[in-house]
């Protein structure tokens, strides 16, 4: 006959006066964590209940019998909470306390049951903590009161209570250990859900699952409130003109990211115009108003002389007392290892008080006003940056103006004299805004001429920086024109020397032309000769005839390279101006010839194509070919269904580290071109590959 398996019987419990109850030293837990003992004793007062009972043993006496009082082996903190309650007078020694009571001819220790209350707990999930703030808010208890009741921060609340913001799926996936808690902070910067889960179908397929990458790309369509546009109009006016700001309570985001990009640029053109018309009642001819200065934007242009405003009387004595304190000071602790804070806090503010008074305000003639012009542009730390007194080419010759009573001429001076200010012409964001073209058909469009433009003026400025930097290149190519010029017999006229160097300007160009490496190598290394070179031109040759082979050579090579050009212009064979096709193709051979013998390649030198310089300026077929070149056909098929938008976003990334180039930056290998009896005006002026067809953009 079969023995019925024996039922557990569960310890009873009951309520046991506080003052029979001790601490057990059985109890394991010996190092604080977690809340503290006051923070519990405030939780118990709160609620009027201890949410766990205490698990106590009768305590028994010399002969094993048991006594009125009871030892607490698990529970202690708890215990110690009530304690604390009691010495406050909150809680009455005899109190009724909950309590398991065990059996005390259990075989079971008590630091059995201490350790396993402490052991075996699993400690709350953050998504089930964050559900439960979020209840409890939704059944009307504040942040703060949230915050108070679990004796942490409003901050932590609002950043649990934040995670409500994530797609439904995701935090699914989350509760399934498929994303990290880190992670599923990242995608509570954008509240788009149907972005949310974009993203994070692409970080899957990538080996970067990092958070700053799943916030860089949930914010990659909006703009840093750290950007210099944002700085300029300030946060609180984009705001209030209907504007929101995305913000991660997760990490530091610098102000947030501001999700209208189309707003924040119509208020900085704004801005900019209200400022350009202040400037426009001075009496320029014309302004020129950008928040991005092209690279060289003054270059060919002159720049107008000018008196500074003198110092009156007062500002004079000013000055001279504030430099008489400042040598006094720097005598007085000329020995001291290191100033006084309030001293060195001193000396800091002179030298601010001295460099206002080199600040001068600048007088222009009147007359060089009426023919000039005015840049004004913001600069990284959203400052307006105001550059006056400069005159193009076509203004140097001051163009009269007919007396009204047909007897006189009136010249530009006269007007400016007689107080007659003219409306300056202002143009805002010099590169008017191509329309986004986004086109459905399957037939790869030629790439428009302006942007063919703007990449060869990249490989320009490359090249030129690579010639620069090379002084043997730079011997052969300067030989090569004289050469030609005294066996061809191409043409000269000017100077006694008939050798120059024509300087190439970039009117056409990217905005991120300026920032480029090559960029910066150009300026830097022009700035150096700069410094070196003497002031005093009768002075040049006899510096130049002691200068060392070595550094001849490579001033050579610098001044050659300001020469380079490898610009694409339409040819025009109907005119005398412009150049021809033959003109062109000589260009873009010799150019090809000049990268490789100064081994230039635009990966190498930090070009990438991006959505503002190639990508987002050209077809959606094109996009794909350039994806499937670069990344393969399996990466082209990833983004083949994407909006042009999206799809020129996703190409940026996916070809970012592939090496591929747009082909007017790619080698060529053009024949040499070949001598013609034709005259340059009658030649047949066939397009490249990649423009053929193309309309005038």
């Amino acid at each position: 006959m079969a023995t019925a398996a024996q039922k557990i019987i569960l310890s009873p419990s009951r309520d046991i006066p506080f003052n029979k109850l001790v601490l057990s030293q059985s109890n394991v837990r010996r190092v604080k964590a977690g809340v503290s003992v006051e923070e519990l004793a405030e939780d118990i007062a709160r609620r009027g209940t201890l949410l766990q009972s205490l698990n106590v043993r009768p305590v028994l006496d010399a002969r094993g019998d048991e006594t009125d009082m009871y030892e607490v082996p698990a529970g202690g903190r708890r215990y110690q909470a009530l304690a604390i309650l009691v010495k406050q007078k909150r809680l009455a020694r005899t109190a009724p306390v909950p309590c398991v009571v065990r059996d005390p001819s259990t075989s079971i220790l008590a630091e059995d049951d201490s350790l396993a209350e402490n052991t075996q707990r699993v400690p709350l999930h953050p998504l089930d903590q964050f559900r439960a703030f979020y209840d409890m808010r939704r059944k009307g208890m504040s942040e703060e009161e949230i915050a108070a009741a679990f004796f942490t921060t409003a901050q932590v609340v609002k950043q649990r209570l934040r995670l409500a913001s994530v797609s439904p799926t995701l935090l699914d996936i989350y509760a399934e250990d498929g994303m990290k808690l880190e992670e599923l902070m990242a995608f509570t910067v954008n509240p788009d859900h149907a972005r949310q889960e974009q993203v994070w179908e692409t970080v899957q397929t990538s080996h970067n699952r990092q958070p700053w990458y799943i916030r860089q790309l949930l914010t990659e369509t909006t703009v840093p409130a750290t950007d210099k546009r944002a700085l300029f109009i300030g946060i609180e006016t984009y705001e209030q003109a209907g504007g929101s700001v995305l913000r991660d309570l997760f990490q530091t985001d610098g102000g947030g990211w501001l999700q209208d990009p189309a707003l924040l640029d119509r208020l900085v053109g704004e801005k900019l115009k209200t400022l350009a018309d202040e400037i426009a009642a001075e009496g320029w001819k014309w302004i020129a108003v950008d928040t991005d200065l092209p690279y060289g934007y003054d270059q060919g242009l002159r720049a107008l002389d000018f008196t500074l405003v003198d110092l009156n009387d007062d500002e004079r004595a000013a000055r001279e007392a504030l430099r008489e304190e400042y040598e006094r000071i720097e005598a007085e602790y000329s020995e001291a290892d290191e100033l006084p804070d309030e001293i060195d806090q001193r000396l800091g503010e002179i030298e601010t008080a001295l460099e206002a008074f080199e600040k001068r305000p600048v007088i222009y003639d009147p007359a060089d006003i009426a023919r000039g012009g005015v840049f004004i542009s913001v600069d990284r730390d959203g400052e307006p940056v105001v550059d006056r007194g400069y005159v193009r080419p076509e203004d140097e010759t001051l163009v009269g103006v007919d007396d009204p009573d047909g007897e006189a001429e009136t010249t530009g001076t006269e007007v400016a004299a007689a107080g007659t200010v003219q409306r300056a012409v202002i143009t805002i964001d010099g590169q008017s805004a191509e329309p986004e073209d986004d086109d459905e058909e399957d037939v790869i469009k030629p790439l428009p001429e302006r942007l063919v433009t703007e990449l060869t003026a990249h490989r320009t400025l490359a090249l030129r920086d690579a010639v620069g930097a090379n002084p043997q290149v730079a011997f052969t190519a300067l030989l090569h024109k004289l050469v030609r010029d005294t066996f061809q017999r191409t043409g000269t006229s000017g100077a006694s020397l008939q050798a120059s160097v024509n300087h190439v300007f970039f009117r056409e160009q990217g905005k991120d032309l300026a920032e480029t490496a090559y960029a910066k190598s150009v300026t830097q290394r022009h700035e150096d000769w700069k410094a070196d070179l003497p002031a005093d031109e009768d002075a040049l040759w006899d510096w130049l005839a002691v200068l060392d082979d070595a550094s001849r050579m490579a001033l050579l090579a610098h001044c050659v390279s300001y020469g380079i050009n490898a610009l694409y212009e339409r040819p025009n064979p109907y005119s005398g101006s412009g150049v021809s096709q033959s003109g062109l193709d000589r260009r873009m051979a010799e150019a090809d010839r000049l990268a490789r013998a100064t081994g230039l390649d635009m990966v190498d030198v930090g070009f990438r194509p991006t959505v503002e310089n190639y990508l987002g300026r050209v077809t959606k077929p094109r996009i794909l070919a350039a994806v499937r070149e670069g990344a393969g056909e399996r990466a082209a098929q990833l983004v083949d269904h994407l909006k042009k938008g999206d799809m020129a976003k996703e190409a940026e990334r996916l070809l970012a580290d592939s090496g591929w180039l747009p082909e007017p930056l790619r080698l060529i290998d053009y024949d040499e071109p070949t001598t013609s009896d034709a005259s340059e005006g009658e030649a047949e002026t066939a397009l490249p590959a990649f423009l053929a067809g193309e309309d005038e953009d």
